[in-house]
């Protein structure tokens, strides 16, 4: 299943956010989109999620989802979003609870992801029992669970410190390995964009257009310190003119 995004426009009331945006996702294919603080990313983002319609252009799946897949696209939020009442796998299983499925089935899928994301110990845990990195992972897997091809994420790792992040991060990079689930990522961390994009969708500031398209084209599990660091200062010398007028803009208003 690809992701089609064609000549996106949208506006809050008098407020341009977003000004003809087009870019495709193929299958497996980790996108991500980086740009100056407020310049709409996410904005974007919930618009290929289907939680806004945009005012102009469309977003459409070319191809069919894989087979028992429960939603095709689904997200992986900054905060977590888990039930404080419900165990680890119960947050996880809540996803499938109207998927037609018995609880045998529920069951195995459950457990098929905790053991992707490293979580079986922690089945029975609940979420304030749990790091910040754990509920993140927990995070993870409910996405995982129901079977999409594409995982919309909102910078899920900036509510961590540095080591936590780059330690899932890694994890990141193996779970999507070997498959063709892709992602489309939204971040400030240019260092994360390096590390795990395929490609990287580069804004203006607002209302935001396409920049540049930046492909990296070593493979994610071969990326060294050196690789990242330099697409990491490439990508800031894109942004860097437009993050600062950015900022003037918001200290002004």
């Amino acid at each position: 299943m690809e992701l089609l995004v064609q000549s996106v426009s949208h506006d809050f009331a008098d407020l341009a956010v977003l000004r003809d945006i087009s870019f495709r996702v193929a299958p497996g294919e980790i996108l991500a989109l980086v740009g100056p603080s407020g310049c709409g990313k996410s904005t974007l983002l919930a618009i290929i999620g289907g939680l806004l319609h945009p005012q102009k252009g469309r977003v459409a799946t070319i191809g069919a989802p894989p087979d028992g897949s429960f939603n095709p696209m689904t997200f992986v939020f900054q905060d977590f979003a888990l039930l404080p009442w419900r165990s680890v796998a119960d947050n996880v299983g809540f996803v499938l609870e109207h998927a037609p499925l018995d609880a045998s089935e529920r069951g195995n899928i459950v457990a098929d992801v905790l053991r992707r994301t490293g979580l079986v110990e922690f089945a029975h845990s609940y979420p304030k029992q749990l790091s910040g990195g754990m509920r993140q992972r927990v995070g993870i897997a409910r996405a995982l669970a129901v079977r999409p091809e594409l995982l919309l994420m909102d910078e899920p790792f900036s509510a961590l410190d540095a080591q936590t992040r780059d330690l899932l991060i890694e994890d990141f990079v193996s779970l999507m390995s070997g498959n063709r689930m892709g992602a489309v990522y939204v971040t400030h961390n240019l260092e994360e964009a390096a590390r795990l994009a395929d490609r990287v969708v580069v804004l203006s500031r607002r209302p935001a257009r396409i920049r540049e398209i930046v492909e990296l084209p070593l493979a994610r599990e071969s990326r060294d310190a050196l690789f990242v660091a330099a697409h990491q200062r490439s990508l800031w010398s894109l942004i860097r003119d437009e993050a600062a007028a950015a900022a003037r803009e918001i200290a002004d208003a």
